[in-house]
């Protein structure tokens, strides 16, 4: 879900709200950047240093942590059907 006034990509997660991925655009000088990063299997335990966009209230969480089995592979995938879906391919 989005949400406004927060950076990211929030699910539903341990009775409050987690971030689970990123989409970022930008342009400088005629050139553009992008990127998207999900959380598919990630040690969590390495987040507990980081306050994810700022915000402090809400924490981090990943595809495994929610229940769904998926590798890399499966999730670029499924990624790549959706992208192709979108904007042809």
């Amino acid at each position: 879900m989005r949400r406004e006034g927060r950076v990211g990509i929030w699910v539903a997660a341990d009775g409050g709200e987690a971030k689970i991925a990123a989409i970022g655009v930008r342009v400088r000088r005629w050139v553009t950047f992008h990127g998207v990063s999900l959380n598919v299997a990630p040690d969590l335990a390495h987040y507990r240093g980081i306050v994810a966009c700022g915000i402090r209230e809400h924490g981090v969480t990943s595809l495994a942590a929610l229940g769904v089995d998926a590798t890399m592979d499966e999730v670029d995938r499924a990624l790549q059907r959706s992208f192709e879906a979108v904007f042809g391919g």
